[in-house]
């Protein structure tokens, strides 16, 4: 019997692939792909770094490994650049994993998916303080989970210039939900449970839109939770097993 074909994960980062410190486990049952935003490291940098430039850096790393098909994986504030990646190539995407999954990034009304308070709080931090948002704000985040090591190195990588760019851009109060809808590819949605930034009700808003996606809560950031990494391999299993 032929061996199953390993899935192919796109680890989306903010900033950098140092983010995902879940690689290690993804990799020991599939094929991964992660890399840094434009500038970033050895990435060369683009002007203007929008959206569609975000985009394109996810959709080179596609090309460069010749992928036919993959399951995009964001986390946070990436994912309207995984939905947008999703619809650049439907024909190789076959699947999306959202983590702190929520519909936009509102901060106002009677269900806000995002806590405005926090997000300022932060930005302000970012402008202020680079060095104290890598190492405090984002410590918070990841209830931890990023440590002084991998903060210094972080801080070593990425040109605050660029994390400022990043961080405006994704923080637009935009909407994904009719994104989404034009997909017809199977949905992981993952709520970080006690985030900081988002919130219970914008989570539960998403799956209410989308009741065939499967949905799960892990006690970390996504990109940072081994039971993130447990649940994105089951999801990958089920397809793999419903395919053959």
């Amino acid at each position: 019997m032929a061996e199953t074909a390993r899935p192919r994960l796109l680890l989306v980062p903010l900033l950098t692939e140092l983010e995902w410190t879940i690689r290690p486990a993804l990799d020991e049952w599939a094929e991964v792909a992660s890399y840094d935003q434009p500038g970033v490291g050895a990435a060369p940098a683009v002007e203007p770094l929008d959206y569609e430039a975000l985009v394109e850096r996810g959709l080179s790393e596609i090309e460069r490994r010749g992928w036919a098909s993959c399951i995009v994986v964001s986390d946070g504030l990436l994912d309207s650049i995984a939905v947008r990646l999703a619809l650049a190539r439907p024909e190789r995407v076959t699947a999306l994993a959202l983590g702190h999954t929520r519909l936009s990034n509102d901060t106002e009304g009677k269900r806000p998916p995002v806590n405005g308070e926090v997000i300022a709080a932060f930005g302000q931090l970012l402008q202020r303080d680079y060095g104290g948002f890598v190492r405090h704000g984002l410590v918070q985040v990841t209830h931890g989970s990023i440590g002084d090591e991998l903060a210094q190195q972080m801080l070593d990588r990425v040109p605050r210039r660029v994390a400022l760019t990043i961080w405006e851009l994704v923080n637009q109060p935009e909407s994904i939900e009719a994104r989404l809808r034009e997909l017809d590819i199977p949905l992981l949605f993952a709520a970080h449970v006690g985030c900081l930034v988002t919130t219970r009700e914008g989570f539960e808003d998403a799956v209410a839109a989308f009741p065939e996606a499967r949905a799960v809560s892990v006690p970390d950031a996504p990109s940072v939770s081994a039971e993130f990494a447990d649940a994105l391999r089951a999801f990958c299993l089920e397809r793999t097993e419903s395919s053959a």
